[in-house]
């Protein structure tokens, strides 16, 4: 890892502290010219890093770009291995996992955006994604499992998001049955998940989990105004929530069998006890949302009073006027 890569994880790890020039340099082994000339670098590259002559080196409290050793800093022990691919600008992070797979990536990993030209959301749905203001984020998971065991991965996906959200903004959001987090009736999260082709004797061999999180946005187009939010959470570094989001999925995801996160899913459901609508091969039907299942399914009462459980992929589903 190039010297610039090491100094900017130790700044990230010591967040609020400055770290001495000698220091690094006697961590690393190098001079303290080699220091200041790595501190440059990272400085034309747009990180706000405060020089003391006395106290060292501190990023900036606002600092707030994204980075591999950013996010480094916040992952678990046992996942900081974990191979991570920050991007100035893609067309969208799930499209650079699947280039990824195609020329033979064969680990987990994680990929992430500053930007998306063409961010997607389900059933072709484009996901705003302007520049340092968001969330973009892949993440390559090895199941290595049968076919139906992937299904609760979105319902992972949205109780991770939704707990570290919790955990970092001391906010509730909502999750709206399978993919979507939202916070005060705004959409502010979105959530894709695609099994990739080599499925073998209905194995699953890789799955990416696509997130997006809208962090600090404020202008939103005029169609996304009344139905699009943000977190605008003050302090709130993107590293450090696609770090927690990342940890507690991969958690999850090494332990299938284990469905106590389903009732994270159930307290913060948007739809468990309210009407619904919902479209099936062309009609709109409505029902009620009953309860959530142990493989994340809406099971769902029907005007006549029969009941069934909806899955993901089967529908598309909307709240109903209250």
């Amino acid at each position: 890892m190039p010297l610039k890569n090491d100094i900017l994880l130790a700044l990230e790890t010591n967040r609020g502290a400055a770290v001495s020039g000698q220091k690094l340099a006697g961590d690393f082994g190098v001079s303290r010219n080699a220091v200041w000339k790595a501190i440059k670098a990272l400085q034309g590259e747009g990180y706000q890093i405060e020089a003391a002559t006395r106290s060292g080196y501190r990023l900036a409290d606002d600092c707030d770009l994204l980075s591999a050793p950013g996010i480094r800093a916040y992952l678990l022990p046992r996942y900081r291995d974990l191979a991570v691919f920050v991007h100035p600008e893609l067309d969208s992070t799930n499209n650079e996992a699947k280039r990824l797979l195609a020329q033979g990536f064969t680990g987990q990993g994680l990929i992430l955006a500053e930007s998306q030209q063409a961010g997607r959301g389900r059933l072709g749905r484009s996901f705003f994604s302007p520049r340092g203001s968001g969330v973009y984020m892949s993440l390559i998971l090895r199941p290595g499992a049968a076919t139906e065991s992937i299904l609760p991965l979105t319902t992972m996906a949205a109780v991770a998001v939704t707990e570290a959200i919790k955990q970092l903004c001391g906010l509730r959001p909502e999750i709206k049955w399978v993919n979507d987090v939202y916070l005060q009736g705004k959409k502010i999260c979105g959530i894709l998940t695609e099994a990739e082709s080599g499925l073998e004797a209905g194995i699953v061999s890789s799955v990416i989990v696509g997130i997006g999180i809208n962090v600090h946005h404020n202008d939103f187009p005029p169609q996304l105004t009344k139905i699009a939010g943000a977190l605008n959470c003050r302090g709130l570094r993107r590293n450090q929530l696609i770090a927690d989001v990342a940890n507690r999925l991969l958690d999850l995801a090494a332990n299938p069998g284990d469905h106590s996160y389903l009732e994270s899913y159930r307290r913060h459901s948007l739809v468990l006890g309210r009407d619904i609508t919902y479209q099936e091969r062309g009609e709109e039907i409505s029902a009620r949302a009953i309860a959530i299942d142990e493989l994340g399914g809406l099971e769902i009462e029907l005007a006549d009073g029969s009941r069934r459980v909806l899955r993901s992929g089967e529908i598309s589903l909307r709240l109903a006027p209250r």
